[in-house]
């Protein structure tokens, strides 16, 4: 593939802290490559208002391996940007070309408060893995690996569910900002496991109301949460949570899953 540098401009999201109002400011780069990653591009930002005397850009990153779910940009209207299953620090710039512009917010919801600039607060999401996001065992010894048997397809099936890296790019695709795919995937990976029976009931419906608690919005099956998804998971453990949830309701709620 061939290599060229570009000039783009960018619009990014600049706002102080939750309590002040935020606004589009506008920048030029230039000898941008291609084969910088989004992120790299925004180092290169930060590096020229430094040098400048100006406030870097506050954004989330970590990992910049596409595994941590920190780099949640709204990049162009979608979250993490054009590429299909991609994370915003996997996303490369060999997308754009010389004299494009770039358009950079954070992820809006209100469950999700802008912290600064590009970084929102999502600990909104630890709070609902908290509530039952885990499974009882024994004291002691570690228990080998195989010692349960676990039907192949289940064990699929908790896999890809297990894959949610939780940046919230869910909620931000969603015009709800709905939470019920995240937490719909925290609920299906424990769920399909028998290490995850124990709290099965307790777990759905505690997950559910601390969700609600949170300010998140209703889900109301529009998709766009999986067609944005970086790691694609799939809407199907939203009717698993539906099931899940309804069944622990008319069992109130108390009793394991049979």
């Amino acid at each position: 593939m061939e290599h060229y540098n570009m000039s783009l401009t960018l619009k990014v999201w600049r706002q102080k802290n939750n309590k002040e109002q935020g606004k589009f400011e506008t920048y030029s780069v230039k000898d941008i490559s291609s084969e910088m990653s989004f992120l790299e591009m925004f180092d290169v930002l930060n590096e020229q208002l430094i040098a400048e005397q100006k406030e870097p850009i506050a954004f989330d990153h970590d990992c910049r391996e596409g595994i941590c779910g920190m780099c949640s940009m709204v990049i162009n209207g979608r979250p993490h940007g054009p590429w299909h299953h991609t994370t915003t620090c996997q996303l490369h710039m060999r997308e754009y070309k010389n004299g494009d512009t770039i358009v950079v917010e954070p992820f809006r919801a209100d469950a999700f408060p802008v912290i600064k600039d590009l970084a929102v607060d999502r600990t909104a999401f630890d709070r609902i893995i908290q509530a039952g996001g885990y499974v009882s065992v024994n004291t002691g010894n570690a228990v080998d690996a195989n010692s349960i048997p676990i039907e192949k397809h289940s064990a699929d099936e908790a896999f890809a569910s297990a894959a949610c890296i939780g940046c919230g790019a869910c909620v931000a695709a969603c015009p709800n900002a709905s939470a019920m795919l995240f937490t719909s995937a925290k609920v299906s990976h424990l769920a399909m496991l028998p290490q995850g029976a124990p709290e099965r009931k307790t777990r759905v419906v505690d997950m559910v109301e601390q969700m609600d608690k949170e300010g998140f919005g209703g889900c109301t099956n529009i998709g766009a949460c999986e067609a944005e998804c970086p790691k694609g998971i799939s809407l199907e453990n939203i009717a698993r949570l539906n099931r899940e949830y309804m069944g622990a309701m008319l069992d109130g709620g108390s009793q394991n899953a049979v």
